[in-house]
């Protein structure tokens, strides 16, 4: 892959916040069950060392479940985050396509519980979990 290359299915991600639009362009493969987030790495992602930073992966975790669950509710109503676990076991360097695959484990009234993989060009370098709590949307 080159580092223009998007995989098949990815959009630009419709979703914006101020927090991920340093990190842009950012995108998303929605399926029946989870919307995968997914990005190519650039310099902007990167710690000093020229890695991923943790906190970005953070962050596209929390994300990718959060819109997941939201997904699985037909977008009905929103979640906030309760709690956020990240386990690194790898690293991703500049130029990889880094995909966030969620995977909602249980959707309740008023809780949401969520897994995901953080990948760079396959390899598993990263997994993460996350319990959000349901809010009705108003009106």
């Amino acid at each position: 892959m080159t580092d223009t290359d998007i995989p098949d299915g990815f959009e630009p991600l419709s979703r914006k916040s101020p927090l991920t639009e340093p990190w842009e362009p950012l995108y998303a493969n929605k399926t029946d069950k989870a919307v995968i987030i997914g990005l190519r790495l650039a310099k902007p992602h990167t710690n000093g060392r020229g890695l991923i930073h943790g906190g970005l992966i953070a962050a596209l975790a929390d994300n990718a479940m959060g819109y997941s669950c939201a997904q699985m509710t037909n977008w009905t109503t929103s979640f906030v985050t309760i709690s956020l676990t990240v386990d690194f076991v790898g690293s991703a360097e500049i130029g990889q396509w880094c995909s966030i695959e969620s995977d909602v484990i249980k959707t309740g009234k008023t809780i949401c519980f969520a897994q995901c993989l953080i990948k760079a060009d396959g390899a598993v370098i990263a997994r993460a979990s996350g319990t959000f709590r349901v809010v009705p949307k108003k009106g």
